[in-house]
């Protein structure tokens, strides 16, 4: 009983910090274009394709399965808000570039039985993992200073971080982005 409470604990310790830095970090990013600029160097791509979470079957996956691909990494939970609607158009966008290369991977910081019966709702047909506070650390380490969520990044079939968006994506800014990376074999 008690361990259930101290990991219902953490959970919501988690969503206040991560709505909290969403709210400022999107407050941020609309005062300043600048504000979600992909991290420079390789050290945010080595980390990115270093990580491994736990599928819906519990299975480990590691990022690096997806190198090559145009990659669409998204980092949600089931108790977001933007994160439940930008989900659908997500599912839109794999089915319509996911035969020219783009692949979307969904890492939800929450509890696996929401995931999944999120993703039955939804319909998800892109992989999603499971993580903790681990994946808190890898969005921070890819450029999410606080934490915040949604937080998705956009990865070249070459593996480098080519943009970064905290709160809500847009299909049309994501397509406009995505679209020139697909010119490249």
């Amino acid at each position: 009983m008690m361990k259930k409470y101290l990991t219902l604990s953490l959970f919501a310790l988690i969503a206040l910090v991560a709505l909290g830095g969403g709210y400022y970090l999107y407050q941020r990013s609309q005062a300043s274009p600048d504000a979600a600029q992909a991290p420079s160097g390789s050290a945010a791509s080595t980390a990115l394709f270093k990580a491994g979470f736990s599928d819906l079957a519990g299975i480990r996956q590691p990022l690096s399965k997806w190198r090559g691909k145009v990659l669409v990494v998204n980092f949600w939970a089931t108790w977001c808000p933007p994160c439940r609607e930008e989900i659908p158009e997500f599912v839109k966008l794999q089915t319509k570039y996911g035969a020219q290369g783009v692949q979307f991977v969904g890492i939800a910081i929450d509890e696996t039985a929401k995931v999944q019966a999120f993703v039955d709702e939804i319909g998800i047909n892109y992989p999603i993992l499971v993580g903790d506070l681990e994946a808190v650390a890898l969005s921070r380490a890819t450029g999410n200073r606080l934490g915040g969520l949604p937080y998705t990044l956009i990865v070249d079939r070459a593996g480098k971080i080519v943009g970064t968006e905290l709160g809500g994506l847009t299909t049309a800014k994501l397509e406009a982005i995505l679209k020139p990376l697909l010119a490249t074999p």
